[in-house]
């Protein structure tokens, strides 16, 4: 069994993807690092195991097979870059496929972009707050319209800007 890696720091690059993801509001994170229940479904859905669920960051060593997969983590360390938007050919088409597909890449340009004129440590500071739940103040991932906490709704900031996209989303599935 691998060993579970530290999430002490909030502000941990792994935490930060290089395509300008947040880690840490995602459900299969939330699911590893907190919600075990959570975690058997979600493997249930893909038909993975429980223990290839788990996904520590984008930069981690235990990512998601999907994750594992990903264009955009191997482009950036051919190319010897920290994240996407410093790239000379910055948006590629693979990053436009890929922001677009589903509600919780809409804001990747400007995660992107915040990064490139904050750095990534100020930018975990603010985009945490982002899927923060204002009423009791647990992270929230894009895809839970309700706080998983406290059930308020919406969830979070980036729930309330892009809740009809993240609806539309889930009832197409």
């Amino acid at each position: 069994m691998q060993k579970e890696e530290n999430h002490s720091t909030k502000l941990n690059k792994k935490l930060a993807a290089v395509c300008g993801l947040y880690c840490e509001a995602c459900s299969w994170f939330i699911a590893t690092t907190e919600d075990p229940q959570r975690l058997k479904w979600l493997a249930a859905q893909l038909h993975f195991s429980e223990e290839e669920s788990k996904c520590y960051g984008c930069r981690s060593g235990k990512r998601l097979p999907y994750c594992e997969k990903c264009k955009m983590s191997s482009c950036a360390a051919e190319r010897g870059i920290d994240f996407c938007s410093e790239c000379e050919d910055y948006p590629c088409d693979d990053l436009k496929r890929f922001q677009s597909a589903m509600p919780h890449r809409i804001e990747l340009w400007i995660n992107l972009e915040r990064i490139k004129s904050i750095g990534y440590k100020q930018w975990l500071k603010e985009i945490r707050e982002t899927y923060t739940c204002p009423q009791c103040q647990t992270l929230n991932s894009t895809y839970d319209l309700k706080c998983r906490t406290c059930g308020e709704e919406p969830s979070c900031n980036y729930v309330a800007r892009h809740k009809l996209a993240i609806e539309q989303f889930l009832k197409n599935r």
